[in-house]
């Protein structure tokens, strides 16, 4: 054995790398620690699972009043709930570092714009980049933009659309008018999901073509996706995009949420519904399941 400490000395043997970490955001709007544990113990039958073992930012930004944060920990970590970090201020904030939370900022990232449902009258219009001349009177209509139509059913619902375009060529066209911003493109995944396999599409939508198994989870900040059977958790709009829907050819899930509204699936769904195409999207404030092939 050598003793030599310098021979020891192997930089490799540690690196740093980024990392987007998911967490559980537990927002308080009460700071009376009895109100708060009934309704833990009620948020947490009704998901069932899904949030079990998951690491846990607790929100305290909106109380003034200092909380009781030993009770509420020991209260997270018998649902097998992990607390890892607080967002809260002045004692408040001093008090659950004391309890050995992190203080987060959940600032920095910037929220992921509301999409705007195209009225069906409109058609929009993808205006040209701003080096082109503007075509005159007289130019083709091809050069003035592409038109292209949104989506529609017989429930009259148009795909929703990140920027609202202009509805005339000379708009688009116009010095003034401002270009749309470049959305990300959606995240594909070819290949099923299994069991315990997480996704997660940041600030886009996610497309995946195969069965979502049970107890795998499905993510995005947009719209889901699943061309194919959908059984495991679909989870769209995860940055507060009510207007996020999930799309599948195949319904039979476990779990669905849209912007932090969920529904666990208990019992089978309707046969309208089960294994069939369906569409959801938020109504208020309660998800709503329509059939696709309807």
């Amino acid at each position: 054995m050598n003793d030599s400490s310098s021979s020891r000395k192997n930089p490799a043997a540690l690196d740093f790398k980024s990392a987007t970490l998911y967490a559980v955001r537990v927002v308080l709007h009460s700071d009376d620690t009895g109100s708060l544990i009934d309704a833990l113990d009620t948020r947490m039958n009704d998901a069932g699972a899904f949030f079990e073992n998951e690491p846990v930012v607790v929100d305290a930004s909106q109380l003034d009043t200092v909380i009781d944060w030993a009770t509420l920990i020991q209260a997270l970590k018998q649902h097998r709930l992990h607390p890892v970090g607080v967002v809260a201020e002045g004692a408040n904030l001093d008090a659950a570092v004391a309890q050995g939370l992190a203080s987060v900022d959940l600032a920095n990232p910037v929220p992921r714009p509301k999409a705007t449902p195209a009225p069906e009258s409109d058609m929009p219009v993808v205006a040209p980049p701003r080096s082109e001349a503007a075509p005159t009177a007289a130019a083709p209509a091809e050069n003035q933009g592409k038109a292209k139509k949104s989506g529609g059913g017989k429930r009259g619902a148009s795909e929703a659309v990140s920027t609202r375009s202009q509805t005339t060529a000379a708009a688009a066209t116009s010095p003034d008018s401002q270009l749309p911003e470049i959305a990300p493109a959606a995240m594909v995944i070819n290949r099923p999901l299994r069991s315990g396999q997480r996704i997660y599409a940041r600030n886009t939508d996610l497309i995946v073509i195969g069965v979502v198994s049970q107890g795998a989870e499905v993510i995005a900040d947009g719209n889901i996706h699943v061309y194919g059977p959908l059984r495991g958790k679909a989870m769209a709009g995860a940055r507060g995009d009510t207007c996020a829907r999930i799309f599948t050819t195949q319904l039979d899930p476990e779990l669905l949420a849209i912007a932090g509204v969920y529904r666990v699936i208990e019992t089978r769904l309707d046969e309208s519904l089960h294994n069939r195409p369906a569409i959801i999207q938020l109504d208020e404030d309660r998800l709503k399941i329509n059939p696709l092939d309807k």
